[in-house]
Order: C-alpha cells, then sequence, then structure tokens
C-alpha cells in the first residue's frame, strides 16, 4: 500500500496486549503462543541551498501528512533540531515504499529503485539532485552524518519486495521488517544522536513490530488487489488458502492466522520494552510508534481478530493525544 506504516490490557484473546559498526541483534528465540498481555541529473551543493530548496522541507512534510501520518505525528513529537532530519528520512521511505504499488512492470520499478541508489550515492558526494526528498534527506545526512548503508538497505530490501509473493515464513517477514523499518530507527536514532547497543535491540524488535502490523493493515487493500502477502507458513499451519483471504473468510482457522501473525508483533514489542530501564531516554522519542502499533493490537483483539473488520480501517482521531501522553512519560 502506498501508506507507511506504529499500560497493560488483558491477554489476547484470551491474550495481546553513522555508523557502520551499528548492528541488529541477534534472531529471536521461539515464539510463544499465548501473548502474556498487551503493555500500555546532480547539482552542486551551493544550488542545492538555494531558494528551490526552501520549499523542499514543506513538501516532505506534505508528504508524510498524506501518506503516512502516523510517521508525520511521531516526527512533530520530536525535538526541534531533529525534526526536519526526520521528515526528510520518513519522505524518503515513503517514495520507496510507494513504488510497488504506483508501477504496472517491475522493470519501471526496477528503474525507480536504480534512481534512489544513484541518488544516495550522489548525496554522499555533496551532489544531490534537484529533488525535493534527495535534498533533504542531503542536509539530514551532512547534519548528523547518517550511516549509508542502512540507507541502501531499506532500498535493496524495497526493491527485491517489488516480487508479488507472498512471504514464505514468518521469518521471511521478520528479515523484511528489520531491513527496512528497524534500518529506518537505526537511522532515526543517529538523527537523536543516540549510539547505544540497548536501543538498538529495541530499534530492532520495535521495527519488526511494525513490519508485522503493517503487513496485517495492508491486507484488506492487497486482498482488493488480487494479493495475498501474508506468511505461508502459518496459513498452511491452520489449513488456509489465498482464497480464504481474497474472499473475506471468517472462520476460526483464518482467525487463527491472524492471532498467530499479532502475537508475533506483539512478541516485539514486549521484547523492546525489556530494554526500557537500559535505554537513553533521549532514545525515547524514535519509539513513539509503539502507540499506534499498541493501538491496533487492542483492536484486532477487540474484534477477534477478523482482519477485515472496518474498524481496523478508521484512523484513531486520538493517537495525537496518545502520542503526546507518551511523550510526556517518557516511556515506549
Amino acid at each position: 500500500m502506498a501508506s507507511v506504516l506504529g499500560s497493560a490490557c488483558s491477554p489476547l484473546r484470551l491474550g495481546v496486549a553513522g555508523l557502520c559498526r551499528r548492528r541488529p541483534p541477534r534472531s529471536l528465540g521461539p515464539r510463544a503462543r499465548r501473548l502474556p498481555g498487551l503493555a500500555g541529473s546532480g547539482r552542486s551543493v551551493a544550488a542545492a541551498g538555494g531558494s528551490g530548496a526552501l520549499g523542499a522541507d514543506r513538501y516532505c512534510m506534505e508528504m508524510l501528512r498524506k501518506r503516512d501520518y502516523e510517521g508525520y505525528v511521531c516526527s512533530l513529537l520530536l525535538p526541534a533540531e531533529s525534526r526536519s532530519s526526520a521528515f526528510a528520512l520518513r519522505a524518503f521511505n515513503v517514495e520507496l515504499a510507494q513504488v510497488k504499488d504506483s508501477v504496472s512492470e517491475k522493470t519501471i520499478g526496477l528503474m525507480r529503485m536504480e534512481f534512489w541508489k544513484k541518488t544516495v550515492d550522489d548525496i554522499y558526494c555533496d551532489n544531490p539532485p534537484q529533488q525535493p526528498v534527495a535534498l533533504e534527506l542531503w542536509k539530514a545526512v551532512r547534519r548528523h552524518n547518517l550511516t549509508k548503508r542502512w540507507l541502501m538497505k531499506i532500498i535493496d530490501e524495497r526493491e527485491k519486495n517489488l516480487d508479488d509473493k507472498a512471504y514464505r515464513n514468518i521469518q521471511e517477514l521478520e528479515t523484511y521488517a528489520e531491513n527496512t523499518q528497524s534500518s529506518l530507527l537505526y537511522l532515526t536514532l543517529e538523527i537523536l544522536g543516540v549510539k547505544d547497543l540497548h536501543a538498538d535491540h529495541a530499534a530492532s524488535h520495535i521495527g519488526k513490530a511494525q513490519g508485522i502490523v503493517t503487513c496485517l493493515r495492508a491486507t484488506p487493500y492487497h486482498g482488493s488487489r488480487r494479493r495475498v502477502f501474508l506468511p505461508m507458513d502459518i496459513c498452511m499451519l491452520h489449513g488456509v488458502s489465498q482464497e480464504d483471504f481474497l474472499r473475506k473468510n471468517q472462520d476460526k482457522n483464518v482467525r487463527d492466522v491472524i492471532y498467530d501473525i499479532a502475537s508475533q508483533a506483539h512478541l516485539h514489542l514486549k521484547h523492546a520494552r525489556s530494554f526500557q530501564k537500559s535505554v537513553p531516554v533521549r532514545a525515547f522519542p524514535a519509539f513513539l510508534q509503539t502507540v499506534a502499533l499498541e493501538d491496533y493490537l487492542k483492536k484486532i483483539q477487540q474484534v477477534d481478530f477478523d482482519i477485515f473488520h472496518p474498524s481496523l480501517q478508521q484512523k484513531n482521531t486520538l493517537l495525537p493525544l496518545s502520542l503526546y501522553i507518551q511523550s510526556w512519560r517518557k516511556s515506549y
């Protein structure tokens, strides 16, 4: 889908509740079935600074507001000195995310990804092209010395994802989320000036939770286009076919598939929060998306994991307030 996409409650169902050296943590152990509860052409550097660049930051903000509202609101709550860079970073992510649904042929998508690969190379040569997102990203890279590897990982993974194939298993979905959403969080931590192993671990798990929830949220949209991307191993485990989702089947085994996938997202949130006492407070603003993730997981629990329930497609009008409260509490 073009848009991108993140206290305690009773257990889901019966339980849900730059640095090149930065490395993601090792893969997780076995998943639990039950959830224990859901916690509350190029341009010179001189020319790039001209009047054409003045509207670039507004362009990025508007793109986010329309295409990634949750990311937009989260970015507004970052420290003032980090805000414009965060907008640029998320706008870059939106540009890549919307390629898949905006092209009719894979070849065209590959050409767009190649453009962004060259753009990132040019940015690190201080020669960004005249494109609003590229100009703003160039400023962010210069201001925060952002790690090029994370930007390239996002492009490479989005490029691989141009194929309309379901994830073979939950681990494949997590790898995609790690290389896209978690990489985005590693860069956000750099924007905030945070270099901390515990923050990196938390970012890895939150990014994976974000990727899983995004996959769930996009299922009705993908279904309307005759596509299903949910992990095949979990579908097979419950005897569910892609056709069941295309027909919006609401049988128990279909809900069980959604339960298992949502449980994995919740488990990643739980792991991320286990590092909370060790993560520097200045890193917390990078993780505000946990509010939106938790909100979705609670809602899907309330509708007994009916992935097609209309309430799951409604915008949470109280999200800005919830995010502000979470920011004020300095937690994630």
